[in-house]
């Protein structure tokens, strides 16, 4: 499963599954951080993985109901 994301994501390395990237999220906003410049800056993983998934980092964190 791990090449399949690579090879679908191109020249990005995509390392997390959409389920991940929505309990990170959940996990951070637990923690009271889900600004994106922050998370882009602390968690550039996530960030990318996000938008991979997700049009925009408003719709991985409604996906993750939060917004």
């Amino acid at each position: 499963m791990e090449e399949d994301l690579r090879e679908r994501s191109g020249d990005v390395d995509i390392t997390l599954g959409s389920d991940e990237v929505i309990n990170r999220i959940k996990q951070l906003q637990s923690n009271g951080t889900i600004n994106k410049k922050q998370v882009k800056q602390q968690d550039p993983e996530l960030m990318r993985s996000a938008l991979y998934y997700f049009p925009s980092w408003e719709h991985a964190l409604k996906n993750a109901e939060l917004v």
